[in-house]
């Protein structure tokens, strides 16, 4: 099992565990809250009965995006599922802030109709305290398990749970306030309520919708990945580097400049351990590295440099004229110029050096549009196996 696969399925299981704790704790603490607001007249608590309704739902979200972000990725999402977390993000901030709302509607029609509350009775008082202490608990319980495992669906639940404790707390200052003989301090307590789950939802669909658009890593975690990439042997420079959030983790792009002279494969090796070095940061999902002989701002764009087909056909030619094959051709497309590395079998003419010395090279040079044309031989094996030299013929003068 890969890590990616493992980080995925522990993720997995706490969510499960944490949200179903969260929805037998609620279940529990919103019946007592409903029963126990309407026998003691306390609007606050039914207001706070209703967010732990709201809490079950938003609970059910999460398990419903928690099975399906961990897929892995099809045809018709190539990058995996990982978005459906922050879509039950979105989902649960507008959950909230419809709550919120419908319960400052709910405590402003009380405030204006005062005469007619009821007085609070101490019960409610109890059950608000209980619901206190519970809610923080398991704050501190999820938000731990969320960190753990770094997930940002996760942590925004657990922080919806101390939401709740805040308005639990609200409510159990309202009771008391009521309870003392200023009674529109219980619907009060139920409009700061509406007002601070509001106020989370919007946080929580906000930061959902940015990440839905988008939204790059912080500054901290792309310089972290920049040096990753650029600590890869190899690597020269890193240039266009890109992220983009993907539920909790991210997709990378970037461009890596490397020796400009070396083969296809070794940029190719360069690239691949750029990015397995990228891929074992735990924040990222997946990394697209883009080789670069040299800075695009020097070289943006192909010039106008004729095609290896052309270039082969005219230098073969050319060489063949004197009796000389080409082994290999070898093309440098740079910023400088383009430059053409011809390459001689090992076992050449005896008399190679006379035969290059007959082709214009300048003429060679001026028809392919080369800056330079360089002539190596390949190494032979002699009888005692050793490696003779390489010859170099250097015409670019």
């Amino acid at each position: 099992m890969s890590l990616s696969t493992t980080r995925v399925a522990e993720k997995q299981d706490v969510a499960r565990r944490t949200t179903w704790t969260s929805i037998a704790l609620n279940s529990v603490l919103a019946t007592a809250q409903l029963v126990v607001g309407f026998v003691a007249h306390s609007q606050a608590l039914i207001a706070d009965g209703i967010h732990s309704i709201a809490d079950i739902v938003s609970d059910f979200i999460v398990l419903i995006a928690n099975r399906h972000a961990g897929a892995a990725p099809d045809l018709d999402h190539n990058y995996g599922h990982n978005r459906y977390e922050t879509v039950a993000s979105l989902f649960l901030g507008g959950l909230l802030v419809a709550v919120g709302v419908g319960m400052l509607w709910r405590a402003g029609t009380r405030i204006v109709d005062l005469q007619n509350i009821p007085p609070v009775k101490a019960g409610a008082l109890a059950v608000a305290t209980i619901v206190l202490v519970s809610k923080e608990a398991l704050f501190r319980f999820m938000l731990r398990a969320a960190e753990r495992v770094r997930s940002a669906m996760l942590v925004a639940n657990a922080w919806h749970a101390r939401s709740d404790a805040a308005s639990s707390l609200v409510v159990a200052l309202g009771i008391i306030g009521s309870l003392a003989g200023f009674r529109i301090l219980d619907p009060i307590a139920a409009a700061l309520v509406g007002f601070l789950i509001g106020k989370m939802g919007w946080t929580f669909a906000w930061d959902a919708l940015q990440d839905l658009s988008d939204r790059a890593l912080d500054q901290t975690t792309t310089d972290d990945l920049r040096n990753i990439l650029l600590n890869t042997s190899g690597v020269r420079e890193v240039h266009e580097l890109r992220t983009r959030k993907m539920g909790d983790l991210a997709i990378v792009d970037a461009h890596i400049l490397v020796d400009p002279l070396i083969s296809v494969s070794e940029g190719h090796y360069i690239a691949e351990s750029a990015r397995a070095n990228v891929l074992a940061d735990q924040r990222v999902i997946d990394a697209l590295i883009h080789v670069d002989p040299e800075s695009d701002a020097l070289n943006p764009l192909p010039g106008n440099f004729p095609l290896r087909s052309t270039v082969s056909d005219v230098v073969r030619a050319a060489f063949a004229q004197n009796g000389l094959p080409v082994a290999a051709l070898n093309l440098h497309y740079l910023s400088s110029g383009f430059n053409v590395d011809v390459v001689l079998p090992a076992s050449g003419a005896a008399d190679t050096a006379a035969r290059l010395k007959a082709i214009d090279f300048d003429a060679l040079k001026r028809k392919i549009g080369a800056r330079e044309i360089r002539v190596t031989q390949e190494l032979g094996v002699t009888p005692a196996t050793a490696v003779t030299p390489t010859r170099v013929t250097d015409t670019s003068r």
